[in-house]
């Protein structure tokens, strides 16, 4: 008994099989037209070009100049007594030992990193490496400085325990007075909260004024070439087809906005990098200063570039359906 044949496939036509990387190939070729076309259009209007590209820079330059104070402001706080530790001041006429025996019964609580005795020889030299105090101490006949414990906190201690340590220390025997920068480290803490929250709050709403400039400008465009389009359409253009080159115009504007931005944010850094300098050399190399990091750098003309391509998007979508519906 014969077995019965499967029939044969008939084979895909050549035409077929070739149609694939045609289509690929032309799209290929009508994005790198595209590309090339938008950038063409764009330095066609090199003033209009130019005063959007500035605007958005300006717009996108501000946020990045407002997160480089805030990290100095942050670092000059660390510098200048964000850490610093507690000083207990003992009481007149306390001795040596009185004064290791306070250290000693503050040294076992668990928010003490270390405690350093100062004496009131040390206290008496530091004075007198200010200007101005020199003369003055040498007509002193005692030393009426007192002992003092310098208290260095634990690293990440909050409010409550940096309380819980200084109301220790006051009532410890033989401390007259405790001066604590907690409440200065608060507030400093609660101003960088707020300028945080007000940059990202800027950032956004200034990228959403770039994404509206870009917006308007694809829109003047689109209008302006509002016959061409219909004709497009008319022979049988898609939408994706007359949108592209549009797309393309939101991207470069937004890429070349982007390092504008960037340029601007290096050219304010090295303007402060001078002036921050001095600070640092007039409290002895303490402050320094910080730049914005390199991956906000790289990052920003990209983000721009997207913020572009969103603006034409939606700009660009409306506009070519109400050409198609004229």
């Amino acid at each position: 008994m014969n077995a019965v044949r499967e029939p044969r496939r008939a084979p895909e036509p050549e035409k077929t099989r070739r149609s694939e990387p045609r289509k690929v190939g032309a799209w290929r070729e009508h994005h790198a037209w595209s590309m090339s076309i938008s950038l063409r259009r764009l330095g066609a209007r090199p003033l209009g070009t130019l005063l959007t590209v500035a605007v958005m820079g300006v717009a996108l330059a501000l946020p990045l100049t407002f997160y480089l104070l805030l990290g100095n402001v942050q670092r000059m706080g660390d510098a200048l007594g964000r850490n610093q530790s507690i000083s207990a001041f003992m009481k007149p006429g306390q001795n040596a030992g009185m004064a290791e025996t306070a250290a000693s019964a503050l040294r076992g609580r668990p928010e003490v990193a270390d405690i350093v005795v100062r004496t009131p020889k040390d206290g008496l030299d530091e004075l007198a490496e200010v200007q101005g105090f020199s003369g003055a101490l040498q007509s002193l006949d005692a030393n009426p400085l007192p002992y003092v414990l310098s208290v260095q906190p634990k690293p990440g201690l909050s409010a409550e325990d940096i309380g819980r340590l200084v109301d220790s220390m006051k009532a410890t025997p033989g401390v007259d007075m405790v001066q604590d920068t907690g409440a200065w480290r608060q507030r400093l803490d609660a101003l960088l909260g707020v300028g945080t929250r007000a940059v990202s709050l800027l950032a956004l709403l200034l990228g959403i004024a770039a994404l509206l400039v870009v917006g308007n400008t694809i829109r003047v465009d689109i209008q302006s070439r509002s016959a061409e389009i219909g004709v497009l359409l008319l022979i049988g253009a898609s939408r994706p087809f007359v949108r592209r080159p549009y797309l393309y115009a939101g991207i470069w504007l937004g890429f070349l906005a982007g390092v504008l931005a960037v340029a601007l944010a290096v050219v304010l850094e090295l303007a402060l990098a001078g002036p921050v300098g001095r600070l640092a050399a007039a409290y002895d190399g303490s402050v320094s200063f910080g730049g914005l990091p390199a991956w906000l750098l790289l990052s920003v003309p990209f983000a721009s570039a997207v913020l572009g391509w969103l603006g034409a998007r939606l700009v660009s979508a409306r506009q070519i359906r109400r050409a198609a519906a004229a």
